[in-house]
Formats: C-alpha cells, sequence, structure tokens
C-alpha cells in the first residue's frame, strides 16, 4: 500500500517516520506529474514545494492556523495533504477542483489566491484580526515564484516588520517567477545564499550566551559585534532593517530542519521571514532543465515530458512575429512584459532585440509607468499583458499614460473567458475600465490576419493610448481580414441585428444560421474598433431591422451594449435592445466552451435567447 493513499488529512502526514516521509514526497512527485500531464495546469511551481509543503503541514494546522499563498499556483500539494487527492482527475475542469486556492473547496484554504504580491497584506490582516478578536493561531505567507518582484509585498514587509505583530513570511526562493527572476532583489537574494559564515556564527554566539551567568548582558555586547560582522558578511539587512527576525537561506527539502525552524518561528512573538532554498521542477528532469516550459503545461506525456502542443499559431505566437516585422523596420519600438515573456509570445522578439525588450518582473504598475516615460521621450513602447493583469495598472494608465495623451500600445493578451484558470484569471472587465480613460481607443480582432494589421494600426496610425485585446488560444472559424473597417456586416439580415466582436464573431454567425432554420434572418455586425465607435454604422441596420442583440465577452457594467443602449435612449430611439455578457458575477473555472454556454455567449444560446426575448420564429 503506498503512502499517499493513506494520506486522507494532515493528521496522517504528522504521523509518519522519516523513511515515510522520504517515499511520501516521491509518490506526490509522481501522482502530480501524472495528473498534470492529463488535466494540464502548474507543475514547476508545484513539484518545487513539495517538501517545504509537507514540512508546513507537520507542524501548523491549517484548519485553524491561517496558511496564505503568494501565488496560488503553488497550493497543489497543499490540496492532495488536505483531502482532495481524489479531485486531481477533475483539476481545473468545470464543476471540478480549482487550480488556486478556494475557501468555499475547503477550510485548509484561507483565502483565495491567482494574482502575485498580495499575500503578505492579506497575512498581516488576519493576524491583526487574531490580536483585536483575542485569538490564537499562527498566521504564515508563504511567498515565491517571484512574487517579491511586485511592490505590493514591499509594502506588506514595511507594515509587517514595523507593527511587530508575530507573522511568519516563508520565502520560498528558486530563482523563478516563470523565467528567471530579475532586478536587484534576485541578486540580492543570491548573495544571500552563500553567506553561511554568518549564521554559523549566530548560532554560536547564541549557545555562547545561554550558558553563562549573566549571559544576557554578555550576548547584548556580542550582539553589536554580531551586527558588525553581519553587515559585512551580507553588505544588506532589507529584511531585518523593516523589522523582521531573519531566518536562513535554509535547504527546502531538508524537512526535519524545516519543521525544527516553523517550530522556532511559531514561538516567537514577532514577524518572522525564513528564507528556503528551492529549485523549481525539482525530481522531474525535464522541468529541471527548463522550468519555464513546465511552469503551466495543457498536456504532456508524462513519461518524456514533451508537451502536447496544437498545431495552430496562436494569438500569442503572431503578436510576437508581428512586433518583429515592426522592429525590424521601426527602431523606436520596444516592448515592455510584467515577468510574461513566454506568455505574451515574446521569446523570439527578446532574443532578436534584447536592448528593445523589458521584463521588469511582477510589477505592471511599474510596467505601465515605465511605458509612459518611454513615450514621452519619443520611444513607442508595446506593453504585452494578460487581460487579468491589466486590472492592477487602473491608476498609471490614467494618471501616467492617458492624462498627457501618451501613445503607448497595451497588447492585451487573454482577453475575454480563458477557461481552465477561472475566476482569478478571467478577462471581462478590460473593456469596462479602458473606456473610461478620455483619448482611449480599443480594436478587438477575431483571426489572426486581423490581429497582425491592427497592431500595425496601434503603432503607427493611432494616436494616444491604444488597446489591442485578444483572447487564448488560436484563430477561429472567421477568416477575412475585415481590420479596416471599424464596423463590418458579416452577413445582411433583415428580421435582427446581432452585433459582437473579437472571437464572438464565431458563435454569432452559427447562431444566425440556427436562427435562419426557424425562419428568422438575421443581420451580424462585427466591430473592430469597440472604443470609440461610431454608432451610426449600428442604427443604419437597426432602421431596418428594429431588433439588437449585443453578444461580449465583457462584464455587464461597461459593456459596448450598455453604451449603445444609453446612446439609443438619449436619440429617443425606439428600437428593442437586449444586452448578452458575462454579467455581474465571477465565473468558475472550466473550458471556454463550458463558461460561454454558462454565460449564454455559445451560438444555441445567442439563438435561444433571440426567439425568446424578442417573440420570433415560427411556433
Amino acid at each position: 500500500m503506498s503512502i499517499l493513499s493513506r494520506i486522507n488529512c494532515p493528521d496522517d502526514v504528522r504521523d509518519l517516520s522519516a523513511e515515510e516521509l522520504t517515499a511520501l514526497c516521491a509518490e506526490l512527485r509522481s501522482f502530480l506529474i501524472e495528473n498534470v500531464a492529463v488535466t494540464g495546469g502548474h507543475l514547476a511551481s508545484n513539484l518545487g514545494v513539495v517538501e517545504l509543503t509537507v514540512a508546513l503541514h507537520r507542524v501548523f494546522d491549517t484548519s485553524r492556523d491561517r496558511l496564505v499563498f503568494d501565488v496560488g499556483h503553488q497550493s497543489y500539494i497543499h490540496k492532495l495533504l488536505t483531502g482532495r487527492r481524489g479531485d486531481f482527475p477533475n483539476l481545473r475542469c468545470y464543476g471540478g477542483l480549482s487550480g488556486y486556492p478556494k475557501p468555499c473547496e475547503s477550510v485548509h484554504d484561507a483565502f483565495t489566491a491567482g494574482h502575485a504580491s498580495s499575500a503578505i497584506s492579506v497575512a498581516l490582516g488576519m493576524a491583526r484580526a487574531r490580536s483585536l478578536l483575542n485569538e490564537d493561531y499562527s498566521v504564515i505567507a508563504l511567498v515565491g515564484d517571484g512574487a517579491l518582484t511586485g511592490g505590493l509585498a514591499y509594502e506588506g514587509l514595511n507594515d509587517a516588520g514595523q507593527s511587530g505583530v508575530p507573522i511568519i513570511v516563508v520565502l520560498n526562493d528558486n530563482g523563478m517567477s516563470i523565467r528567471k527572476n530579475v532586478g536587484g532583489l534576485s541578486r540580492y537574494l543570491a548573495r544571500l545564499r552563500v553567506k553561511p559564515s554568518y549564521f554559523r556564527f549566530k548560532k554560536i554566539t547564541r549557545s555562547f550566551s545561554q550558558r553563562f551567568p549573566g549571559g544576557r548582558q554578555i550576548y547584548g555586547i556580542v550582539k553589536k559585534l554580531k551586527d558588525r560582522i553581519k553587515a559585512s558578511l551580507l553588505a544588506s539587512r532589507i529584511f531585518e532593517d523593516m523589522g523582521f527576525y531573519y531566518i536562513g537561506p535554509v535547504d527546502g527539502y531538508d524537512i526535519p530542519k524545516l519543521e525544527y525552524l516553523f517550530r522556532t518561528a511559531r514561538e516567537m512573538a514577532t514577524p518572522v521571514l525564513i528564507h528556503v532554498i528551492t529549485q523549481k521542477g525539482k525530481g522531474y528532469p525535464p522541468s529541471e532543465l527548463h522550468p519555464e516550459l513546465y511552469h503551466g503545461v495543457s498536456g504532456l506525456d508524462s513519461r518524456t515530458g514533451t508537451a502536447l502542443h496544437s498545431e495552430k499559431k496562436s494569438f500569442s505566437d503572431v503578436f510576437g512575429e508581428t512586433m518583429c516585422e515592426i522592429a525590424q523596420t521601426d527602431d523606436s519600438l520596444c516592448a515592455i512584459s510584467a515577468a510574461m515573456i513566454p506568455g505574451t509570445g515574446l521569446e523570439n522578439f527578446a532574443s532578436r532585440f534584447p536592448d528593445r525588450c523589458f521584463d521588469v518582473g511582477i510589477a505592471e504598475e511599474h510596467a505601465v509607468s515605465m511605458a509612459g516615460g518611454m513615450a514621452k521621450q519619443g520611444l513607442r513602447p508595446v506593453v504585452a499583458i494578460y487581460s487579468t493583469f491589466l486590472q492592477r495598472c487602473y491608476d498609471e494608465i490614467m494618471m501616467d499614460v492617458a492624462l498627457l495623451g501618451l501613445h503607448v500600445v497595451f497588447a492585451i493578451d487573454r482577453a475575454g473567458l480563458v477557461g481552465e484558470d477561472g475566476e482569478t484569471h478571467q478577462g471581462v472587465y478590460d473593456v469596462g475600465f479602458l473606456s473610461h480613460f478620455p483619448g482611449m481607443t480599443i480594436f478587438a480582432p477575431s483571426n489572426n490576419t486581423e490581429l497582425r494589421s491592427m497592431l500595425k494600426r496601434a503603432v503607427f496610425e493611432t494616436d494616444g493610448p491604444v488597446a489591442v485585446r485578444y483572447p487564448r488560444g488560436s484563430q477561429g472559424r472567421f477568416l477575412p481580414d475585415t481590420s479596416e473597417h471599424d464596423c463590418y456586416c458579416a452577413r445582411e439580415g433583415k428580421d435582427m441585428t446581432i452585433l459582437t466582436y473579437g472571437r464572438l464573431i464565431d458563435e454569432a454567425m452559427e447562431a444566425a444560421r440556427i436562427l435562419e432554420g426557424y425562419g428568422i434572418d438575421a443581420e451580424v455586425l462585427k466591430l473592430n474598433k469597440i472604443f470609440p465607435f461610431e454608432p451610426d454604422s449600428v442604427f443604419s441596420s437597426l432602421d431596418k431591422t428594429g431588433r439588437l442583440l449585443v453578444a461580449e465577452e465583457s462584464s455587464e457594467e461597461g459593456s459596448v451594449g450598455s453604451r449603445i443602449a444609453a446612446c439609443a435612449a438619449l436619440r429617443l430611439c425606439r428600437y428593442r435592445i437586449r444586452t448578452l455578457n458575462a454579467g455581474q458575477r465571477f465565473i468558475p473555472h472550466g473550458s471556454v466552451k463550458e463558461q460561454l454556454a454558462l454565460v449564454g455567449l455559445d451560438a444555441a444560446s445567442i439563438a435561444r435567447t433571440i426567439m425568446e426575448e424578442f417573440g420570433l420564429g415560427r411556433k
């Protein structure tokens, strides 16, 4: 009987011997590789934290102690140890296990975590709540995968350290976010890893002070000497200067030592930071060699590590190719990424134009403000960013780009429904908040050719801030290049107008075909420039059909449909208008196809809504 099969809760982990723990960690890795190879998900980051997670669960009771992940994609081992092993065949599937911590899923999940750098702030809030409510439990923030390259992490560190509130920050230092970490902090942590001499000295002085009478006074004197030696050995005391008791670096695969340090930190009535060294992708040779390729996988051959890629070019691929084409003829073009060079398709650009490609780490706000400075001085910056991460940059877009009318291009990947990553990563909010900014232009291509054309249009033909938003994955079935039109009539009809943009043109065209079978002749309009847009093309169609359904992968507030409805009301028009979108809710994980059906944006649902809402079709 395997060790893992006996683990149904963290109590079962605490009862294991040292030999059994070694076997358990090997089984956890094998289980993870075999399952993620089928379901897809975050592999390398979880392989790296097996022993670390086991040690945490042997010391802390996460049903009461609060373990806050930063970022949440390193929580798979935690889920396996907290009674969810049987759910892993449905990992990231609709109705199945989430790829991120979710309190509604388990009492052991303290907080939802999908974005980076917030765990220390959240954990400090929990620790302060504990103090004010006179309760007794530990609060741990597990920070990893480059989260310390984000500014919010330092805001949390600064406040937590000076507060004196007991809190434990475990820094999982694997030298990576998705690619190798960048910036000064990465170099600082690297220096810490190679300075064991200081920590040996620290142990000796503590032991000395405990063995002799008057040891406390002696230790005070020695501490001053120790601090001077420490400063000379480490050159910086960033964590201790913030108010943390720093412990480390420590081997992230030495479970007994990790347990000892966690128990020690738990007894200390002060903020403690434990610096743990791990290797992303540990225990699986393909991911150890290329951890960035195994950060997130959609499927692979578990024996060889060969990824099961689609043969189709993705929108991200086409974006990267087009950036290289433009850069060859325009020396002012630059690319900026927030730790997402591979994910946004910029790897080839980074290789060919290294002086014009800037990876700023997980620091989206900084990326946008820096782009504003570059644009002000005459460059053409393109900020490549996922829709969900662009949400962090609202103020920077407003103050550092839009206010001055600066020409910054936002290449917004993963726009619309994203599939298996679920609520924390849905790209349905950017249309609403980007349209708040004066001078903003938003393009929405439906296929690869349109993406090429619209990106070039955004770079060369559009003033001020401009966004080009496109979904995850590859192009759909609608292939004509209509990018020269702001609004394009894809199908003429007389009974009904369907207006949409982006990849939903496929669903709209299929809905029109379904409606035709019920005797309904639907006109389909495709918006290529969704903001600002001239409503005359839409109203010209409405003058003929009198009925409009606006279908879009957007939240309800700030949607194109809501703006058209408001415009029609101002014109005192008597058209019948129905908006159809993702609504005012968070959309759970599942396939994009399932999510479209859930919110009523698949072809069958669009056709059904038209017949029900407008009373059309043969009885």
